[in-house]
C-alpha cells in the first residue's frame, strides 16, 4: 500500500514537471528560407548620384562683343542648320565703316591699274632706247633715262598694289569686327534657350562671372549619359564594359549602353563625396530620341557575368561570410567561399549545394545558430 502512494506520488512529480518544461520550453522561431540554386550572378557598380542625359554637342553662345540686339532670326525650340545666323547686335557704325573701306580698296585698285599700266609702258619704251641705241640711233644718256622712267614707274605699281594690299587688310579687319556681332550656329541642332529680347543689351561674361549665353544650342540628335562613380570604383571601370541605363521619368524601361570614357580625374563636389565622371553611350542610338537633355538618370556598369552558377541572395549573407542553414528544424551556421556579387545575389564557390534552404530573414529576433525553427518558403525567391 506504501509502495503503491509512492509511485502515484513520483507520477504526479513526473507529469507536474512534464507539464512546466512544456509550458515553459523555447518555442521555435519561424523564419524566411530560400533554396539554394544555381542562375546567373553579375559584379555590378552603381553612380553614387544621379547622372543625367547630355548632348554630344552642346554650344553656349554669346557674341564677342557686346551691343543692343537689332536681330534675333530664331525662338526657342527651333531646329537650325550648320552655319545659320541666330542673332546680329546693332553695327550700324561698322556698315559706314564698312562702306568706308570698299570705297577706299576701289580707288586704290583703280590707282594700282593707272601706275601698272603707266610702268608698262615705260619698260616697253627702254627697251626700243636699248635696241636704237645698239644700232647708234640715239645716245647712251637718253638709253639711260628711259631705263631710269622705267625702274621708277614699276616702283610707283608696287607702291600702288601695296596701298591695294592695305587696303584689302582694313576690309577684312572691318569685316572680321563686325562678325563679333553676330551669332552662327557652328553645329546643326535645337535652340534650347534664349536670353535677350529685340533692343535688349547684351552683354559677353566677364572673366571670372558667369552670366546666362545669349543662346543656348543643342545637338540632341547624339545623346550621352554623364554618371558620377565612387572614386573607390574608378579603377575597374573601363571603356566598352556594357551598362544598364534607368530613368526616373521612364520608369521600368531599360536602356541599354556601353562605358566610352572614363574622365582622368576626381571630382571633389563635397569633402567626402569625391567621384569620378563616367560617360556612357547609348547602344542604340535610336532608343535615345526624344530623351531630353537634363533628364536625371542611374547607371549600372557590369563589370563581370558568371551564368549557371551556384546563387545566394547577397542579403543572406552575414559578417564574416557565413550563412545560417535549416537542417532538420535547427539553424547551422555554415562558412562560405564567395566569388563575384551584386545587391541582389552572391556566387557560391564552397559551402552550399544546391537544393540546401538559407536563412533569409536575420532581423527577426532569436535567429542565431543552434535557435529551433519553424520554416517558410521565401516566396519571391525561387
Amino acid at each position: 500500500m506504501k509502495l503503491r502512494r509512492t509511485l502515484l506520488a513520483a507520477l504526479v512529480l513526473a507529469l507536474i514537471a512534464a507539464g512546466i518544461w512544456w509550458f515553459t520550453r523555447p518555442q521555435p522561431v519561424e523564419v524566411v528560407v530560400h533554396e539554394v540554386a544555381r542562375g546567373t550572378v553579375e559584379a555590378t557598380l552603381t553612380n553614387t548620384r544621379a547622372g543625367e542625359i547630355e548632348a554630344c554637342q552642346r554650344a553656349k553662345m554669346a557674341t564677342i562683343a557686346g551691343g543692343r540686339i537689332e536681330w534675333l532670326g530664331v525662338k526657342e525650340g527651333d531646329r537650325v542648320e550648320a552655319g545659320q545666323v541666330l542673332m546680329r547686335l546693332w553695327h550700324g557704325d561698322l556698315d559706314a565703316r564698312l562702306a568706308v573701306n570698299r570705297a577706299q580698296l576701289a580707288t586704290a585698285q583703280q590707282r594700282t591699274r593707272e601706275a601698272c599700266t603707266v610702268a608698262d609702258n615705260a619698260e616697253r619704251e627702254a627697251a626700243r632706247q636699248t635696241a636704237l641705241a645698239g644700232r647708234g640711233f640715239v645716245s647712251a644718256s637718253a638709253e639711260e633715262k628711259a631705263r631710269t622712267e622705267a625702274r621708277a614707274r614699276r616702283t610707283a605699281c608696287d607702291t600702288a598694289r601695296a596701298d591695294t594690299d592695305t587696303a584689302t587688310a582694313q576690309l577684312a579687319a572691318t569685316t572680321t569686327e563686325r562678325q563679333r556681332l553676330v551669332l552662327v550656329a557652328p553645329f546643326a541642332g535645337t535652340v534650347a534657350q534664349i536670353s535677350g529680347e529685340l533692343g535688349e543689351i547684351s552683354i559677353p561674361s566677364p572673366p571670372g562671372v558667369p552670366t546666362p549665353p545669349a543662346i543656348d544650342l543643342i545637338d540632341d540628335a547624339c545623346l550621352y549619359v554623364k554618371a558620377p562613380m565612387d572614386e573607390i570604383d574608378a579603377p575597374r571601370i573601363e571603356p566598352g564594359l556594357p551598362v544598364r541605363i534607368t530613368l526616373e521619368a521612364i520608369p521600368g524601361k531599360v536602356f541599354e549602353g556601353r562605358v566610352r570614357r572614363v574622365a582622368p580625374y576626381i571630382t571633389a563636389v563635397e569633402k567626402q563625396a569625391r567621384t569620378v565622371a563616367v560617360d556612357v553611350d547609348f547602344a542604340d542610338p535610336a532608343a535615345a530620341r526624344g530623351l531630353l537633355v537634363g533628364y536625371s538618370t542611374d547607371v549600372e556598369i557590369v563589370l563581370a557575368t558568371r551564368t549557371d552558377t551556384l546563387r545566394i541572395p547577397t542579403a543572406a549573407l552575414r559578417e564574416g561570410g557565413t550563412v545560417l542553414v535549416a537542417e532538420g528544424g535547427v539553424l547551422a551556421e555554415r562558412r562560405l567561399k564567395t566569388g563575384i556579387a551584386n545587391w541582389e545575389y552572391t556566387e557560391v564557390l564552397e559551402g552550399l549545394a544546391a537544393g540546401e534552404r538559407i536563412v533569409t530573414s536575420l532581423e527577426r529576433e532569436g535567429v542565431a545558430a543552434g535557435a529551433a525553427v519553424t520554416v517558410r518558403q521565401d516566396p519571391a525567391k525561387p
